[in-house]
């Protein structure tokens, strides 16, 4: 009798053998797998990541001006060109910022300027405001000198002769007038009527040449050739 059971142990361990060599076959190209793409993300990461660093250092390039590194990976010449404009530009922005602070210096000295303008303007109007006040002040003191004097003149009796004082006092307020630089217009019969100091009450008729002066209603004032008052008068007639 033939003992089979060696031969079924062999074929079972051969078997368990293959099977165990395809399982670790498939694990280790499973494992080979993942090793692969694992080795492709890292290869995207990096290349992803040096892109992003070439765009931040182009976009730092561009920023702080230097295109002219840039363009002479390509063309020398052309880079030399784009550094010259470079130099230019960065020449005209200082001279632009000179200009800038130029420009807000004079504004503010302008400012100033007109500030001390309208105060000059203010003070001279307080002074000729002041000279004025005095002015009238220096007047009316004058003034009321000759108002004393003709109160002083009614205060006599009645059949005194005031005429002396009256003419005194006259005198006194004729002198106080020419001291202001003011005159009369007071024109004698026969002148020439003048229009800018004569004011023509009425024609009459008169020994005087026709359209000349008659007489003198009102006297006029004048002062520092400045008609203050037009002196009222008549003018001859033609007599017929």
């Amino acid at each position: 009798m033939t003992d089979e059971s060696p031969d079924v142990d062999g074929s079972d361990t051969t078997a368990d053998a293959t099977a165990a060599a395809e399982q670790n076959g498939e694990a280790e190209a499973a494992e080979t797998e993942t090793a692969a793409e694992t080795e492709a993300e890292a290869e995207t990461v990096e290349t992803e990541t040096a892109e992003a660093e070439a765009v931040g250092d182009a976009e730092n390039a561009e920023t702080t001006g230097d295109v002219a590194a840039r363009v002479a990976e390509y063309d020398d010449e052309l880079a030399d060109e784009v550094a010259a404009l470079e130099r230019r530009v960065q020449k005209l922005e200082t001279k632009l910022t000179t200009k800038a602070e130029e420009a807000d210096e004079l504004t503010e000295r302008l400012k100033r300027t007109q500030a001390d303008f309208q105060n000059y303007k203010k003070r001279a109007k307080k002074r000729q405001d002041q000279i004025r006040e005095t002015a009238t002040e220096d007047f009316v003191e004058r003034v009321v000198t000759v108002r004393d004097n003709l109160l002083r003149a009614l205060d006599q009796d009645e059949d005194a002769d005031i005429r002396p004082g009256i003419e005194s006092t006259l005198e006194e307020f004729d002198r106080i007038l020419a001291d202001e630089d003011v005159s009369t217009i007071d024109p004698e019969p026969g002148e020439e009527v003048d229009p800018t100091r004569h004011e023509v009450m009425m024609r009459v008729e008169s020994d005087q040449p026709e359209g000349t002066v008659a007489d003198v209603y009102q006297p006029g004032y004048e002062m520092a050739e400045k008609v203050i008052r037009e002196a009222q008068i008549t003018v001859s007639k033609d007599d017929e």
